[in-house]
Parts: C-alpha cells; structure tokens; sequence
C-alpha cells in the first residue's frame, strides 16, 4: 500500500505543477488589463527595465505618502512648520493639474509674492516676513500651544465678464480677484507682487528635460522672423551653482525635474532637502523657527531620486481621435490660425543619461518651452529671473483633453481662470492676438473643430 501512497503523491505533484503550468500560460496569454481613466497620466514610459520599473514605483509612493509632524505616525517627519498641501499627489491629484473651488482656502493653486528689486542671482526679491510664496497652513501636533498658523487665509473671488464673438456669440468668462484674510505677520505693503499659479500636470517631463537647449533657440530665432518673440529665460541652478535655461514653471524659473521637485518639497509642504536644508521661516516668524524638525534633512537624498526619475519616466498619453474628420480639420485649423508658431507640435530629445530609452525621440507636447508676451490681461506684473510681468512660458497641450477624468479639472492658464480650452484660447493677448482673433473670427463649426483637435492631443 506504501508504494500507491507515493503513487499518488507524485501524480499530485504531477498535477498541480500541469495547473501551475496551465495557469502561468493563461497569464502569459491574457491581455493586458485597461489602464482606469483617472489613471492615464501615471503610466510608465514603455520599455523601463524591472530595476528601472521599481524604482519608478517606489517614487510614485513617495508622491502619494503624506508628511505629517514629529513625532505623530502614519507618515514620513517633516511637515511644516507652514505648508500648502501635507503630499505631492493633494495638489497635483493623479498627477493632474489643479482645480479652483469657491468660497474655500486655495490649495490646488499657491500665491507667489515678492517686492521690488533681485535677488543675488536675479531671482525675484522674497517678502521680508512672508518669503517667496504664502503658507496657508501651519503644523499642529495636538497641543493649542503647538499649533503654527499658516501666514493668511487666501480666497479667489471670481469677476464675471463675457465677449462676444465675431457670429454674435457671447461666451462667459471669468477673472481671479485675490481675497487675503488673517495676515499672521502684517499687512503685504502696497508695493508687494502677487501671482496666483494654478498646479499643472507633471507627465512627460523627462521628454521636455531632454530637448537640447540649441533646438530651442533655434526655434526662438525661425519664430523672429514670423513676428513672434519667442525668449528663453536663464536662471539659477543651485545644484550646479551657475545660471543654465530654465525649463519648467509657469515662467520657466526652473532648471531641471531634481530642483524643481525640492523647491516644491520646501514651498508647498515645508520639507527639507540636502539642497535646502533650513526651513521655510522668514526671520519675523519666531514660532515658525523654534518648531522642532522632522529629521536633517527630511527629505532623504534617495527618497529624491527616485522622486525625480518617476517624473522624469511618466509617459504622455497617447492622442485619441486625430482620424475623425472633425479632428483633422481641427489640426488644419491650428496650423492656419497660427496656434503652432508657439505650441510647436514636434521637438525631439538628444541624450538624456537618466532615463536613456527616450533618448533621439521625436515627440508631440505642443509647446516651444519659450517665454511670451501674452498681454496684459494675463499679466501677473511681477518679473521672475528673464521672464517679464507678461510673459509665461508656452504650456504643452499634450494630454489635456483628459483632464476633466483624470481629476476632475478642466481649469487652464497659469491662475486657473479659464474653465475649458474655449475660455483659455480667448484670454490669449500680446504675441497670441493674432492667433486669437483668427480663432474668434472663425464660423462655430470651425471652432469646434480646432477645440476638438487640441482635445483630441
């Protein structure tokens, strides 16, 4: 009978190795599972590597970690003292671009403020008790007497306003009106700048990183002979110590992904780096300095690497619909208006060591990376290295007809003001007038068309 047992021992061995194998087979067949629609902005770049797709992976939780005070648990120390958002993903929600509400505290959105003059670098001059931008929350560990006020309560109030297109149709538009209350540490001043910036979406980077800075001038120098002033701005790397293009911000006051990511670490939640190691605290904030960190410094150097390389490998969407009839003519129309002067439909990488599979690619973001006059309408009145009180860096449209389910938000330009693409096309002024007023004088089916194009990107 012992040899029957062992019989059958080894046939179960048999089988179950047949269903492991059966299984593994299915797996291996079965197609891939679909990317949920709130999802599409945090997909990999195809191709990573298993160690380069771990890494990716433990950055996007350090995106999604919320910091909270020493010593509370449930997250990594560091908190405040002030901040805006305790994690990466509450202001940019999937890795989406932010959304104004009514009648509540901003956070999706922030408020830069400065006063007249430079910095040592020609960077704008921080407010002497409010720094670079306004903190509206402070730490609270529990005890009213540990408890950090945030530097003000910040409102937008929205103006309501309408313009009327050259068929007759009349269109809603809106305009921000800052509303400060509770100024911890006095009032602003009279001469003090303010810009209100809307969060944007934080895909694709890596491929705007890699574009060789002599592409861009050179696209600069084409768009001088269309009329166009296409500018790059230079400004501080503090990890190289010398002055390089800026790339990323609203006004392109950004170097690279690795600065960017600590100056937003440091300004938006409060959180040291070994680049910026002391805390958010202008001299006047007594309180602010005396709170107890969280470690020194708190955002562990490879906890920063693997943030910048999953910035760096977010893939772009892939554009939907460009075969529709009605899209197409949107692309012709987008050429013809002149949209693409600015919004440049191709740039291509060159080397790129940090994430090298995208290297000598050719990709379609819909942005020239360059400064603009965009009028006075837009302007913020506040210069920020290079770029003047009008000008904004070009915004990629890649992607963002998926905004709206991605987050929720369909918010545009670089305070939000515009709800729709419509909104943000008839906001454009200076250099975009053109462009625009070819927009506004087109029949609404054309409209429609070049607006179903940019959605469609």
């Amino acid at each position: 009978m012992a040899w029957l047992k062992g019989l059958a021992y080894v046939s179960g061995i048999g089988l179950a190795c047949l269903l492991s194998w059966q299984s593994w087979a299915q797996i291996v067949r079965s197609e891939p599972k679909p990317i949920p629609l709130n999802e599409v902005y945090l997909q990999p770049v195809p191709g990573l590597t298993y160690a380069q797709l771990r890494l990716f992976r433990e950055g996007e939780k350090e995106f999604k970690v919320p910091w909270v005070v020493f010593p509370l648990l449930g997250g990594h120390w560091g908190l405040g003292p002030t901040f805006i958002a305790n994690a990466c993903s509450v202001c940019h929600v999937q890795a989406g671009r932010g959304r104004t509400v009514d009648n509540a505290i901003i956070v999706q959105q922030l408020l830069r403020v400065s006063v007249p003059g430079q910095g040592p670098h020609g960077e704008p001059n921080p407010h002497p008790h409010y720094g670079e931008q306004i903190q509206v929350f402070g730490v609270n560990v529990g005890l009213k007497d540990n408890l950090k006020p945030g530097e003000a309560d910040v409102y937008i109030d929205w103006i309501p306003s309408s313009v009327t297109l050259a068929d007759g149709t009349s269109v809603a538009m809106r305009r921000p009106q800052l509303r400060m209350e509770n100024l911890s540490f006095g009032p602003l001043g009279e001469q003090t700048m303010t810009s209100l910036r809307n969060t944007q979406v934080i895909f694709g980077l890596g491929y705007l990183e890699a574009v060789p800075e002599s592409t861009l001038k050179e696209i600069a120098a084409a768009q001088k002979a269309q009329g166009l002033n296409g500018r790059l701005n230079y400004v501080r790397d503090d990890i190289q110590k010398k002055t390089v293009l800026g790339r990323f911000g609203w006004k392109a006051n950004q170097p690279s992904i690795r600065q960017q990511t600590v100056a937003a670490f440091l300004g938006d939640m409060g959180v040291t780096s070994s680049l910026y190691i002391e805390e958010n605290c202008p001299p006047v904030q007594t309180l602010c300095l005396a709170m107890p960190p969280g470690n020194r410094p708190e955002l562990l150097d490879y906890n920063w690497d693997q943030m910048e390389f999953w910035q760096a490998a977010l893939a772009p969407p892939p554009a939907r619909n460009l075969e529709l009839p009605q899209v197409k003519l949107g692309e012709q129309l987008f050429q013809q208006a002149g949209c693409a002067a600015c919004h440049v439909p191709e740039l291509r990488t060159g080397d790129y060591p940090l994430l090298p599979i995208i290297a000598n690619t050719t990709f379609r973001a819909f942005t020239d990376l360059l400064l603009h006059d965009m009028g006075e309408d837009l302007a913020d009145g506040r210069p920020d290295f290079l770029a003047g009180p009008r000008d904004w860096r070009t915004p990629p449209l890649w992607g963002i007809g998926l905004s709206a389910q991605v987050n929720g938000s369909t918010h545009l330009l670089h305070d939000g003001r515009a709800r729709n693409v419509l909104e943000a096309i008839l906001w454009h002024g200076g250099e975009a007038k053109p462009a625009k007023d070819a927009f506004s004088k087109m029949p609404a089916d054309e409209r429609e068309a070049l607006i179903a194009f940019v959605n469609a990107l």
